[in-house]
């Protein structure tokens, strides 16, 4: 009989060698045996069968979805909208104000101003409402390209970026950049290097606070898009907090250096990064606290 290895087995059916090694361990496939410390699986083995389990909902995801459907003010989601959507901006140029902003969620108006505004920021603000809605209805979807894509798509369409022939919304770049003055993956490595992040990201199915960050770090450095990377890049990050049961938080002004750094340094001193992010949490939770909300 052939014989396969544990990280053959984990990797025939897209599940952690840990998870394959513990199924060995317990008996759970047939066949199995041990060489010195080496697991030997039959190649025809199967997966062993699972209970279906439902994946409860958090709290806040529920409201989310609850306050959007019924279009409450006032809210958690009302306050997610404007202040992330500000903030993430706000860091990529913008200059619309907070409270313009929140103008334009509520009223559908940019409202009375003094300055000459710049019809892309109002543009990518009220896109970037509609991201927010979009990752709030699919927060518990695996993400894939094409969710990664339209998510590009709702941000940049309309915009002047999307009448340049060569600049692709919704399609990875067509033309080398870089961030920071730091090189970036090359168009034509962009889908393979996309691939390989997302199929070794989503083998797990139950991610903690440092796989996320680990996701974006690695998702910022391919840097896919001819813009609009970091804005995408910080909605997943709050999608796959709210899918994996984590405490979202935004980067407000306050973090954005300390953020910055922390992307730089992310393989090195990875303390940086996840502190930020924490203290971004933490002034989360206190909104959550003040709405009542269970986390």
């Amino acid at each position: 009989m052939k014989y396969i290895s544990v990280i053959q087995f984990a990797n025939k059916f897209g599940i952690s060698e840990r998870t394959a090694r513990n199924y060995c361990a317990n008996g759970k496939i047939e066949g199995v045996f041990l060489t010195g410390k080496t697991w030997n699986i039959p190649y025809d083995a199967t997966l062993p069968g699972r209970k279906s389990v439902k994946r409860k909902i958090s709290p806040l995801l529920a409201l989310l979805k609850e306050q959007k459907i019924s279009n409450l003010k006032g809210g958690i989601y009302h306050r997610t909208q404007i202040d992330l959507t500000y903030n993430s901006n706000h860091i990529e140029g913008s200059c619309l104000t907070h409270d313009q902003t929140r103008y334009i969620f509520e009223t559908n108006t940019i409202g009375i101003t003094d300055i000459a505004v710049n019809v892309d920021d109002i543009l990518e603000t009220i896109n970037h409402f509609r991201c927010i809605d979009y990752i709030i209805e699919h927060a518990d979807k695996k993400i894939s390209e094409e969710f990664i894509k339209h998510l590009h798509k709702l941000l940049k369409s309309g915009t002047s970026d999307s009448r340049k022939e060569w600049f692709a919304v919704g399609e990875y770049k067509r033309l080398p950049n870089e961030v920071g003055g730091i090189e970036t993956c090359q168009p034509e490595n962009v889908h393979r290097e996309m691939k390989n992040l997302l199929k070794e990201y989503n083998k797990c199915k139950k991610h903690s606070f440092e796989d996320i960050l680990d996701f974006h770090v690695r998702f910022e450095q391919i840097h896919p898009f001819q813009d609009g990377n970091g804005r995408v890049g910080r909605l997943l990050m709050f999608k796959e907090c709210l899918c994996n049961a984590h405490v979202p938080f935004i980067i407000t002004d306050e973090f954005k250096m300390f953020y910055y750094r922390g992307l730089s340094e992310w393989g090195h001193i990875n303390g940086y990064l996840i502190d930020t992010c924490l203290s971004a949490q933490d002034n989360y939770k206190a909104l959550l606290d003040y709405f009542k909300i269970k986390y």
